[in-house]
């Protein structure tokens, strides 16, 4: 794989979603969970992305329980939970793994570009892609949300 593009995700309906439907955009992925300590990291994301989403930027949500189970329900649980708590308007894609042998391709591809340790650590990493695909940085979720937007700001010019 040369870069994000290359991937293709399931939307929470099961749908198939190239990534190259997103190139051109910086985009933060990030594995997100409804019931932990970071799940008010929702607020900081939907404002980013109401205020930069006409500069070219994306935010794609991949809801993951692998940690501690702190993301039950269904992915319409799961997104009804986001929408109505948050106000989240950012792409949200269907629940998934991302470690060990039951990682998401896309997940384990990140790691690999950017890893801690070799593998995702905790929900609320977050993975910033430049307008050509490729990981630019990693945040894990105990960074300040200030620094992620400012990463972000820093690659729209």
């Amino acid at each position: 794989m040369a870069n994000v593009y290359d991937f293709t995700v399931k939307d929470r309906k099961g749908k198939d979603v190239s990534l190259k439907d997103y190139e051109g955009k910086v985009l933060l992925i990030v594995n997100t969970a409804t019931g932990c300590g970071f799940t008010p990291h929702y607020e900081p994301l939907e404002a980013m992305y109401k205020d930069l989403r006409d500069k070219g930027f994306e935010i794609l949500d991949f809801p993951c329980n692998q940690f501690a189970n702190q993301a039950p329900g269904d992915d319409d649980e799961i997104h009804e939970f986001c929408t109505l708590k948050f106000g989240t308007e950012f792409p949200q894609f269907t629940k998934i793994d991302v470690n060990g042998d039951t990682a998401d391709p896309l997940f384990a591809y990140l790691a690999t570009e950017k890893p801690f340790d070799g593998f995702i650590k905790w929900n609320f990493t977050k993975f910033l892609i430049d307008k050509d695909g490729y990981v630019v940085a990693r945040f894990e979720p105990t960074v300040d949300m200030k620094d992620v937007r400012k990463a972000v700001e820093d690659m729209l010019g």
